[in-house]
């Protein structure tokens, strides 16, 4: 007979299943006898069919079928029900729950047959369990933040045959919510988003570790000394390392540091800044962040922007100004009359560029803690969103929030390529290629556009949805490489191609 597929529906009261054929839609079957809310259910692999669910009544209901129908209902546990799985084999299924208790059943008809022992159990709620391929083993995850194997017994009874502690710092974002048994491969995931692969040939090997970000990744950096290097930083307050064709290769740990609004990075210091009017400084010392310290600036930063060549100068933008930095003291503090959005600093620290709500770039030569006004360009129709120098410095590109970018001669001021207006929503982020040719900017409508300097505008080059709900930050690695980032939380690497 076809497959059936089980879709979970949440009604008002009470809660109901239903179970509909793949292939005409048509339901065989509702479950109710819930009175709380269903939190897993699982279908039986092999004839006869059967499902089972589990919820927050701490009850496990029984269905025959198909079509469906109620059959018995348990209740061995005394508290939330939080995962039911059936064997490959279908002879047995098991529960977890948040009164740090197992227990197995038989496939066929639902009656209690065993529990996972309590010697060496998990200390705390047991959030998810899967079975081994052969349907001897389970996997089982806590929140006590550890990972069990277990040996199911012929009579259905568990006892832990290994334990497996997933590197972390041991808060709360290292509590394991998720598992998987995938052939050799033993998954777990924590509440942090860390991903941890045992194997299950040799489980006293240490677990692979991959891991990323879950909110918006709002900024990339990377190093001059190491091309081959990315760092991240996302909204919450995280900063995730990049290895180019290795992948995730760590996070840096900064305290007190969370949410990040602006980052930048430098040969040996990362600088960053939230909502709190503070900038924050660290060391990067052999890819580890050291003692971060801070100074209030007394003004939500809008952006900040590093002097390459003399790192410890930081242009800081803010509602009302501009702030200037040597290290940790403050320069100068200027009120200019109009609200900042963007900034720029050039790498010797003679020069900044600033844009405004009014959608005005303004050009500022830096003399020791003094701002003085040589230009103001009016090109743009909506507020100016970033500001980037190329790196030979002898142009720079803005963006604004009407969609529109722009690349001026930074010795005559005049704009050097024109009609760069192909986003459908405001420009969240551009990088420049290392070798001064080509400019990308990336936008809320989810695309990345590239420009070559030599070609008109309209040569361009688009990649489409590079980032559900947006992009945010950009950087070319070389060329011909470009990373982006974005509000899915994905780090991609991209390839220009000839």
């Amino acid at each position: 007979m076809p497959k059936l597929r089980c879709y979970s529906i949440e009604l008002e009261t009470p809660p109901c299943l239903q179970s509909i054929r793949w292939d005409s839609g048509s339901t065989v079957g509702e479950f109710d006898g819930h009175s709380r809310r269903v939190l897993s259910c699982a279908f039986k692999p092999t004839r006869p069919y059967r499902i089972v669910t589990c919820g927050e009544d701490f009850l496990v209901n029984f269905y025959e079928g198909p079509p469906f129908k109620f059959k018995l209902s348990q209740r061995e546990h005394t508290n939330f029900v939080n995962c039911v799985r059936f064997s490959p084999d279908g002879t047995k299924f098991i529960t977890v729950g948040s009164d740090k208790k197992g227990i197995l059943y038989e496939g066929k008809t639902g009656e209690k047959i065993g529990e996972l022992s309590s010697q060496g159990g998990h200390q705390g709620s047991i959030y998810a369990v899967s079975w081994s391929p052969d349907s001897k083993r389970v996997l089982t995850v806590s929140a006590d933040k550890t990972a069990k194997v277990w040996e199911i017994s012929e009579d259905g009874y568990g006892n832990v045959i290994k334990t497996l502690s997933c590197p972390g710092s041991g808060g709360v974002d290292d509590m394991l919510v998720g598992c998987l048994w995938q052939n050799d491969q033993l998954v777990t995931v924590s509440l942090g988003g860390v991903i941890n692969v045992f194997s299950a040939s040799d489980l006293d090997k240490d677990p692979l570790a991959l891991s990323g970000h879950i909110k918006n990744v709002s900024s990339l950096s990377i190093l001059k000394s190491n091309q081959n290097m990315v760092l991240s930083c996302s909204y919450d307050g995280v900063i995730v390392k990049w290895i180019r064709g290795v992948g995730y290769s760590g996070k840096l740990n900064m305290k007190n540091h969370a949410p990040i609004k602006c980052f930048a990075a430098v040969e040996n210091e990362i600088i960053l800044s939230g909502f709190d009017n503070k900038v924050w400084k660290a060391p990067l010392e052999g890819g580890e962040c050291g003692v971060a310290e801070h100074v209030d600036v007394g003004n939500q930063p809008k952006d900040l922007s590093v002097a390459l060549n003399t790192p410890e100068i930081v242009l800081v933008a803010t509602d009302t100004g501009a702030v200037l930095l040597n290290g940790l003291k403050i320069l100068s503090s200027i009120n200019l009359g109009f609200t900042v959005t963007a900034s720029a600093i050039s790498p010797d620290g003679s020069e900044a560029i600033l844009g405004g709500q009014d959608g005005k770039v303004r050009i500022y030569s830096i003399s020791g803690d003094t701002l003085t006004e040589e230009a103001v360009l009016e090109k743009h129709r909506g507020a100016i969103t970033v500001i980037r120098y190329s790196p030979d410095v002898s142009m720079f590109a803005s963006g604004d929030a009407n969609r529109e970018a722009a690349v001026w001669d930074r010795s005559t001021r005049e704009v050097k390529l024109n009609n760069m207006l192909y986003h459908t929503a405001r420009i969240n982020c551009l990088a420049w290629s290392p070798d001064n040719t080509m400019v990308a900017t990336g936008s809320l409508d989810t695309c990345v556009i590239i420009y070559e300097l030599d070609k008109p505008a309209s040569a361009r080059r688009t990649i489409k949805g590079a980032h559900q709900g947006g992009v945010y930050g950009l950087a070319f690695t070389d060329e011909r490489s470009i990373v982006s980032s974005g509000e899915d939380g994905c780090v991609r690497l991209w390839t220009i191609t000839p």
